[in-house]
């Protein structure tokens, strides 16, 4: 029997590893949640060597459709079911129906009642209709343009709102934003910070001479990567000696390589595409300074909480990013990294030339950074609170899980006043 169910799009995923990581402590911590992904993952890195727990795929598209059919020509479908997929077949994201009705006998026969998705996206919907059609529970965390942008789907971002338990943002900025514009919501919109894995980061060795700067995203709009760029012309023009590498990969990189050579920046610019984890962590050790230069995008999307700024603040890597969303909940500037406005590439390049010239300032700002990023993202404390936000709403502990944490509380009541002593953020700003 399980506790509840993780449902993802992909799982793992490259791009997604602060789900891994949450996932992970769940199962350490005894939970025992049965982790379900709608698609495989499509890019080669091994993520699943440290999960104590298999994950269930589902059938593909085509293979999954046919089942729930022979199943509805069988009669062996409810009246509710049946009508959804009379009525809805033909419609765009109509898959999600039938993936809810070829899972929601296989939740019932783990003892599933409740479903925890990642993102306001894919498996959210599938859980909507998990709710509608069967009646069982879903929560989702928001994380970045799946909750800021609106789409077009039949079951809308109001729609997932509306039906969920509990609704978890990675940012205050973020939970703020949706109770104003979803006003019902307030009091099921909770904070709960991604979390991260404070080991396995290499001892920091940046190496003499030009100044490394390194950069880490998707090639798209909300990472500002252009802004970067033209901070880098800025800085040669001023005779600065530096190397900047920035790793990801996506729709913009012909675009930013279009604007490397136009600079002539070829010589110490770098796009160096996707790169596992290991290998990122090697180039973090080696960096002077991190720099992410999140934007506002045109359709309103952003970064909210930038799990890459997190991994440089734990790695000791002086860090440089714009105050966009929640970023500034993670800096504070002069602090424990700097924050400069978004759109000015000026001021990026002025950022980076103080840390080069000061390096007093680049230690102190690293060494809090570091203790910054223990205290609020380590993700044994991350993943117990959603943990409790669980606990709260409905999931029962296994005994695998209050023999892990003997303080779990037995009763709702008790967990209700021990999240109110101990997780504020359940309760503030109401």
């Amino acid at each position: 029997m399980n506790s509840f169910a993780y449902l993802c799009e992909r799982f793992p995923s490259f791009v997604q590893t602060f789900v891994y990581r949450e996932a992970a402590e769940m199962v350490r911590r005894g939970m025992e949640p049965w982790l379900v992904s709608i698609r495989r993952p499509d890019d080669p890195v091994d993520l699943t060597a440290e999960m104590e727990a298999e994950v269930f795929y589902l059938p593909e598209e085509k293979e999954l459709r046919a089942e729930v059919d022979a199943w509805r020509a069988a009669g062996k479908l409810g009246w509710r079911a049946r009508r959804a997929i009379s009525a809805r077949r033909g419609e765009n994201d109509s898959q999600r129906i039938f993936e809810a009705v070829w899972l929601a006998p296989r939740l019932r026969e783990r003892g599933v009642r409740h479903v925890h998705a990642h993102f306001g996206g894919m498996a959210a919907r599938t859980a909507w209709w998990l709710r509608k059609l069967f009646g069982i529970s879903y929560s989702f965390t928001g994380h970045a343009n799946d909750i800021f942008c609106a789409t077009d789907f039949p079951v809308s971002n109001a729609d997932l709102v509306a039906g969920a338990q509990f609704i978890v943002t990675e940012t205050d900025h973020a939970r703020r934003w949706m109770e104003e514009k979803y006003p019902s919501a307030r009091g099921r919109i909770f904070r709960v910070f991604n979390g991260i894995s404070l080991e396995g980061f290499p001892p920091r060795a940046p190496t003499g001479g030009a100044t490394r700067i390194l950069s880490v995203g998707r090639y798209v709009e909300k990472k500002g990567f252009g802004d970067l760029i033209e901070a880098c012309r800025l800085l040669r023009e001023r005779g600065a000696t530096f190397v900047c590498e920035i790793v990801g990969g996506g729709p913009l990189e012909g675009v930013m390589q279009e604007q490397i050579d136009a600079g002539q920046l070829g010589e110490c610019v770098k796009l160096l595409g996707p790169r596992p984890q290991s290998e990122v962590r090697r180039l973090l050790a080696q960096a002077h300074v991190f720099v992410l230069a999140c934007v506002v995008e045109a359709g309103g999307g952003s970064d909210n909480l930038p799990t890459v700024i997190m991994e440089a603040m734990v790695a000791g890597v002086p860090v440089i990013s714009t105050r966009v969303a929640g970023v500034p909940e993670m800096i504070t500037d002069g602090q424990d990294g700097l924050l400069v406005p978004p759109n000015n590439p000026a001021a990026l390049a002025d950022a980076i030339n103080r840390l080069a010239g000061d390096p007093v300032l680049a230690s102190h700002l690293s060494a809090q950074a570091q203790r910054t990023a223990a205290a609020k993202f380590a993700v044994e404390t991350t993943t117990r609170e959603l943990q409790c936000l669980l606990l709260r709403h409905g999931v029962s502990a296994p005994d695998a899980a209050r023999r892990f944490d003997a303080t779990l509380p037995r009763t709702r009541k008790h967990l209700s006043q021990m999240t109110r002593d101990k997780f504020p953020f359940i309760y503030s700003d109401r």
